[in-house]
């Protein structure tokens, strides 16, 4: 069966350009992780699944076919079967995978050639794909690494993308402080380490030095940087962006204020200011012990009343206030101590500018 089928094994080119990919695992071993770009269309249901599994340990190899056999067949095997013609004509430049490459990927395998679309399995399944990201990461802790440092709002993230660097925060989907929380949920951390081997490949294109990362701690939000990567980040250099308070300020004021709230009137339509200030008072809430209870009482007050204003007027202004006074009697007081107590050595520090103009040096120096 589907042996003469074509069989995909370029594991690295599949991450690297995030093909999209047609996961036939049931929806139990889907939702554990998978890749971004792939959607999950089972070839069984997790009750299938379970039923078969059972079979299998009970009765053999035979029996259990012979079950999966009589579960998908008629108009649900004619249903999953269009499905999965429809994804493949929408994706021509994708691939089919189940668990391990088996008898789950190859039976859709050849279903949908015998419905006229002839579509390339992953050989090895996910676990191969799995595989080549934790290698992909592996190696990248071995390369050259310089980490982007600078006090909370200094535009880490902007500088990031505009140097084409990975963005660790972008991929855990969290702004990496008790702030940081966004509306949709994180990836799974399976979902994230794939991502990230992804990314990792994606920036490898980039004739560049270093691997430039952000400064992180270990945990951003609930999503842990693979081990081996985060001890080669431990001991590695830093570029320091520095800029003003004023600055820094409306950098936040955009991200945390007029983003997020931008954010949550799209997923909640009239619930969205609600979900939002919400968010903003839990957060606070989160540093209460850290800020001390005056200082917490402090800015609790101005963030309610900066969201009052704001929800009876629009008005943001008021914001600014527990913004400069949070970063100034918190973040920056926190982001020196551990600046500090690591004493890692600095290539270069200044501005977005300064530090793009040396970085694009440094690029051009590795090309000649």
């Amino acid at each position: 069966m589907a042996a003469d089928l074509p069989l995909a094994n370029d594991y690295q080119q599949i991450l690297r350009q995030q093909l999209p990919l047609l996961d036939l695992r049931a929806p139990v071993e889907f939702n554990r992780g998978a890749f971004t770009g792939s959607v999950n269309l089972p070839l069984m249901t997790d009750n299938e699944r379970a039923a078969i599994g059972s079979c299998y340990k009970l009765q053999g190899q035979q029996a259990a076919i012979a079950l999966g056999h009589q579960l998908v067949q008629g108009e649900v095997k004619a249903n999953r079967v269009i499905a999965w013609r429809n994804f493949a004509l929408k994706h021509p430049n994708g691939l089919l995978y189940c668990a391990r490459g088996g008898l789950r990927s190859q039976i859709a395998q050849q279903w949908l050639a015998d419905a006229g679309v002839v579509y390339p399995r992953v050989k090895g399944g996910f676990k191969a794909l799995r595989q080549a990201a934790i290698t992909v990461i592996d190696q990248a802790a071995t390369m050259p690494v310089l980490l982007l440092a600078g006090p909370t709002g200094s535009g880490k993230t902007r500088l990031l993308r505009q140097l084409q660097a990975v963005d660790l925060e972008a991929l855990a989907n969290h702004r990496g402080s008790a702030f940081g929380r966004k509306l949709a949920a994180q990836p799974s951390q399976i979902r994230f380490e794939n991502d990230l081997a992804g990314a990792l490949l994606q920036v490898q294109t980039v004739n560049a030095p270093y691997l430039l990362l952000e400064d992180e701690s270990l945990l951003i939000g609930q999503r842990n940087i693979p081990h081996s990567l985060f001890q080669t980040m431990q001991r590695s250099p830093l570029l320091l962006l520095e800029e003003s308070l004023q600055a820094r300020i409306e950098v936040i004021l955009q991200d945390y204020i007029i983003d997020l709230l931008d954010e949550a009137m799209t997923l909640y339509a009239e619930q969205g200011f609600s979900q939002f200030s919400s968010m903003l008072q839990q957060a606070m809430a989160r540093i209460k012990k850290r800020l001390g209870g005056a200082l917490y009482s402090e800015l609790s007050t101005l963030l309610c009343q900066a969201l009052a204003i704001q929800q009876q007027s629009g008005d943001i202004n008021l914001h600014r206030q527990w913004i400069t006074r949070l970063l100034t009697d918190y973040y920056d007081p926190m982001y020196q101590y551990q600046l500090n107590k690591r004493d890692l050595p600095v290539l270069m520090q200044g501005s977005a500018g300064e530090l793009s103009q040396w970085w694009q040096q440094q690029v051009t120096a590795v090309g000649h």
